[in-house]
């Protein structure tokens, strides 16, 4: 196996012990004045079911089969997602804050008394540029578009409390949690457009950087960053490999886009005072989960447990589609997405990882607990 795949295994071993604990007891760490959620269908709440001619849906069966009541909320999963085991370590949460669009068909009271707890802004099929996830999708709510929204509610807060010292304390130490990039190398692999390698994680660094920078500018300081997956080795690239192999073409811009989101975050936060952040490494994590897994708990790390055609990639999951009795044992719900399960072991990792491997300066436990 090598010495680092000892040392994955080694480490997926500890976190799956502590995620067992962790998980049975509810810890609360910390108690964040509100979360703040951006990003693309890891975790999105339910952005989409308001986006008239969106296909990046999940409002139908069998998703959310395993969410209470059996209710598809428009998570891409068969329960909760990460932002949902994250918001409930994080404070006085029972899942993630609601989204956006559902907050606005709320009175304006409702709205108002729901924002200061946060707001959850992410939308399936979205990414860093602000095209990505529109052709295949039709319509997704761009990062540029999330953050517009974010500024609306922090006039809102600023409004509720009359005071803008204490708007912008309230700002300041709410937690920010970003999952988003795997969008854009998706549709680079799927219409093949015609930039090279160094020059697509150069455009995605760069305008990354814009969108983080946009976000201090408002009042962010503490951002919680998960990168990309092993994104080559869900069902839907799978499938479509020959033998089912893993695509390496993207795993290696997944392992790229780590290194150069480090670098960006360490030079964002050397030119903006007050900023703290955590970057998870989710390649890493995935690949551990995908290289030992039956260390890790699971029996299936190829196949999503619901889905068409080889190894349940071919399509979204639908009423029609294949759906696995053991969801907890499989890591794939769906083409795309993790299940429950495996979100719940992801989320645990950021939250409570000591070391760096998996997570890092420090883990996003620590980092919401930094008061400013």
């Amino acid at each position: 196996m090598g010495k680092l795949g000892d040392l994955l295994l080694h480490r997926v071993k500890i976190l799956l012990l502590h995620a067992v604990v962790i998980w049975s007891l509810k810890l609360v760490i910390a108690d964040v004045p509100a979360i703040f959620i951006f990003g693309d269908s890891t975790v999105d709440v339910g952005t989409n079911n308001y986006v008239n001619g969106s296909l990046a849906t999940a409002n139908n069966p069998y998703y959310g089969i395993d969410y209470p009541h059996h209710i598809a909320t428009g998570r891409f999963s068969n329960g909760y997602n990460p932002a949902d085991i994250i918001a409930t370590h994080l404070g006085n949460y029972t899942e993630s804050p609601p989204a956006f669009y559902a907050l606005v068909q709320e009175t304006s009271t409702t709205f108002k008394s729901s924002i200061l707890r946060g707001v959850n802004f992410a939308s399936g099929g979205s990414g860093i540029l602000d095209d990505t996830g529109n052709p295949g999708f039709h319509h997704v709510v761009s990062l540029t578009q999330q953050i517009e929204q974010f500024q609306s509610v922090c006039e809102n807060i600023t409004e509720i409390y009359g005071d803008d010292d204490i708007a912008s304390k309230l700002v300041a130490n709410a937690f920010y949690l970003i999952s988003v990039g795997s969008n854009d190398f998706f549709d680079q692999f799927r219409y093949n457009y015609n930039i090279s390698a160094p020059e697509l994680i150069t455009d995605l660094s760069d305008t990354f950087a814009n969108h983080l920078q946009n976000l201090y500018n408002l009042g962010a300081r503490k951002f919680g960053i998960v990168s990309i997956p092993t994104i080559g080795c869900c069902p839907a690239i799978r499938s479509v490999t020959p033998g089912g192999a893993c695509n390496e073409t993207l795993n290696d811009f997944a392992q790229s886009f780590y290194n150069t989101t480090l670098s960006l975050l360490q030079n964002f936060s050397s030119k903006n005072p007050g900023v703290k952040f955590s970057l998870g490494n989710s390649y890493l994590m995935t690949k551990g989960v995908i290289d030992n897994a039956v260390a890790s708990g699971f029996e299936e790390v190829e196949s999503a447990c619901c889905g068409t055609g080889p190894f349940g990639g071919n399509s979204k999951c639908t009423p029609k589609s294949d759906l696995c009795e053991k969801r907890d044992k499989y890591l794939f719900w769906d083409w795309f997405h993790p299940t429950q399960k495996a979100s719940e072991m992801a989320a645990l990792s950021l939250l409570y990882a000591t070391g760096q491997e998996f997570v890092t300066p420090v883990n996003f436990s620590t980092l919401a607990s930094i008061q400013l």
